[in-house]
């Protein structure tokens, strides 16, 4: 197969793309700048431009491409960002991939469990209703931007993913940084529910939803057993052979990140299972949070 994949240089696309190859699919990288690679797409999320050609004849599109949700603190313009680099980028990703001669099987999205909000311990599923607080709200509009696509026939899962579990990047290097330090423990009431997803499973879930054309829609790509922050904070000391005693305070995020970003970032309570998955059947490899977390430390001391 031929896989375009913008966002191919992140944490998830270079685990995906080497694992592509790895399988003797051949990768279109989708990118913004120059690249080495001969088989690279340009594009241009923020004029308007992509290289429709490049695109012709791709079996499948992933689009993983989009400003970091917690790279800086919050103010107006950085919202603006998130909101403009996943909704511009995506419509127009999707609205090329419609007007192509020959388009896609298949398309990809990047989504995020944002979209539930704060839920405290109510269990969600692909078929919850969505949350209203900001991080909601972008992912409502990220996820509509895709219509284009799905409306010219393509088949467009659309993947709302949890928190990625990766040593090389993502959350977890900052949430292990404190138990490093013999300093780590729950935050705020470690009550919230907190759903996360192994970076082999995430890859797997797009992988599943590529080769599988019963898939469509948002499907969550979670582990099936979301954790509260205060068990996640136990398995991550096990992991790293350390005490997790230290409780951080709610005042201590709020106050270095800004409310909204912490009660949106860190205190949200999202329980939410893989439902979409489990039916179709896929094999997740990592289901519990301490086994997934010793095999990414090992003999880490």
């Amino acid at each position: 197969m031929e896989i375009a994949i913008t966002g191919s240089s992140g944490l998830i696309g270079t685990a995906l793309a080497a694992a592509l190859r790895d399988d003797g699919h051949r990768v279109r990288p989708v990118v913004r700048g120059p690249s080495p690679d001969p088989a690279a797409v340009r594009w241009d999320p923020a004029a308007g431009t992509i290289d429709a050609a490049g695109l012709e004849g791709v079996d499948a599109v992933v689009h993983l491409a989009g400003v970091g949700i917690g790279d800086k603190r919050w103010n107006d313009a950085h919202k603006a960002a998130v909101r403009e680099s996943r909704t511009a980028g995506t419509g127009l990703l999707a609205r090329t991939l419609a007007g192509l001669d020959r388009p896609p099987a298949v398309l990809v999205s990047g989504s995020a469990v944002g979209y539930y909000g704060d839920r405290g311990d109510e269990v969600l599923t692909e078929l919850s209703a969505p949350g209203d607080d900001f991080l909601a709200g972008v992912v409502q509009a990220w996820e509509a931007a895709a219509h284009p696509a799905a409306e010219a026939g393509i088949r467009t899962v659309l993947l709302r993913t949890g928190i990625v579990l990766a040593a090389g990047g993502g959350a977890l290097p900052r949430l292990a940084l404190p138990f490093k330090l013999f300093l780590g423990g729950r935050l705020g009431s470690g009550r919230q529910w907190m759903s996360w997803v192994h970076l082999d499973d995430e890859v797997g879930a797009i992988r599943f939803a590529i080769d599988t054309p019963a898939l469509t829609g948002p499907v969550n790509a979670v582990a099936p057993e979301p954790v509260t922050n205060a068990e996640l904070a136990r398995a991550l000391g096990a992991a790293l052979h350390r005490p997790a005693a230290v409780p951080v305070p709610a005042f201590g995020p709020r106050l270095l990140m800004g409310r909204e970003m912490a009660d949106e970032l860190v205190f949200a309570s999202q329980r939410v299972r893989p439902q979409v998955l489990t039916d179709a059947g896929y094999p997740f490899a990592h289901t519990d949070v301490r086994a997934a977390l010793r095999a990414i430390y090992g003999g880490d001391r």
